[in-house]
């Protein structure tokens, strides 16, 4: 009841702030449900920076519009904005783990169209530059002794991805995920600055996301990247969470979706402009730069992957203890 509430609220804050659609503003829109800073600010940029106006007519336009970790976002496109054939929304894993537990509402996966997914991130652990925690083991060593004295951050609630990550990681080590202090933040740009400013000391984010703070001159270091080998490009000195020990892979699809109630033509309009600049160099040599592996599918295919997605999660939920929403 508590999270319906405040989902409700930050709509209503979002409606008097009188956000225009992209179609008063004359051109196509992304909106990153988050604040900016984090994965889904990342994925919407990697988008306008490869679709470049060549595809649509016109450059992306960003929004952002957090709340909820992504509900606002879905709601108001779902309920508010159905039908706006110029709007897509940044999705990632995170979106369809909470779907797969309920939290947006009585909302499910089938109630929006899912256009493209671009790009693979994946999870890892990282700690501010200066911090004595210098390896996997490191953090572990300290958990055990005391779980009380590290606390987690995240871009995200008890549940979601981030969270995930840090249940993982204990069940992984022999530990009790109950037993880990985690703070919640709306967005990976906010869970960023509470581990510079020290009000956190482990943050479960993302490898792009990672990488994009490192090069605007954010102090962090990697712990672990949860993938199956070791990232190409400037991450590769970064091990896995398997050659530390523990075994965790965790991939993040990026992508979109948009309205249900987009037309057909203008829906097949978007999956054949994202079919497109998926194959062409200009865009793996944009992704690339950003930390990000290949991924591609459209349409009909990455719809399937997103229900079968969403079941994995609503099974991996039950195993945590956390309550999942029926199938539809």
């Amino acid at each position: 009841m508590k999270h319906l509430q405040r989902l409700l609220g930050a709509l209503t804050l979002w409606s008097l702030l009188g956000a225009a659609p992209a179609a008063a503003r004359g051109g196509p829109e992304c909106i990153a449900p988050a604040k900016p800073g984090g994965g889904f600010d990342l994925t919407c940029k990697l988008a306008r920076a490869a679709l470049n106006g060549k595809y649509l007519g016109g450059p992306l336009q960003l929004s952002y519009m957090p709340g909820g970790v992504g509900a606002v976002a879905f709601n108001v496109v779902v309920t508010q904005r159905p039908a706006e054939r110029h709007t897509l929304v940044a999705f990632s894993e995170g979106t369809l783990l909470n779907l797969a537990q309920g939290k947006f509402g009585r909302h499910d996966a089938s109630e929006v169209r899912w256009v493209a997914g671009i790009a693979l991130d994946h999870g890892v652990l990282m700690v501010a530059q200066d911090s004595p925690i210098e390896s996997i083991q490191d953090l572990l060593t300290a958990l055990k002794a005391d779980p009380a004295q590290i606390v987690f951050g995240a871009g995200g609630t008890i549940g979601s991805q981030d969270w995930m990550k840090v249940a993982l990681t204990a069940r992984a080590a022999g530990l009790d995920h109950r037993k880990m202090r985690f703070v919640a933040f709306e967005g990976g740009g906010e869970a960023m600055t509470a581990l510079q400013d020290g009000h956190v000391q482990v943050y479960s984010g993302d490898a792009a996301e990672a990488l994009a703070q490192i090069r605007i001159g954010k102090r962090i270091r990697i712990l672990a990247v949860m993938a199956e080998q070791r990232l190409q490009g400037v991450l590769a000195d970064v091990p896995t969470a398997k050659e530390q020990g523990l075994d965790i892979v965790w991939p993040i699809v990026r992508g979109f979706y948009i309205g249900p109630q987009v037309s057909d033509g203008d829906y097949h309009h978007w999956v054949a402009t994202f079919t497109e600049m998926l194959a062409t160099p200009e865009f793996a040599r944009l992704r690339e730069q950003r930390g990000l592996d290949p991924f591609a599918k459209t349409g009909a295919e990455l719809d399937t992957y997103v229900r079968q997605r969403v079941a994995t999660y609503r099974e991996l939920a039950r195993q945590f203890g956390l309550k999942v929403a029926a199938p539809h």
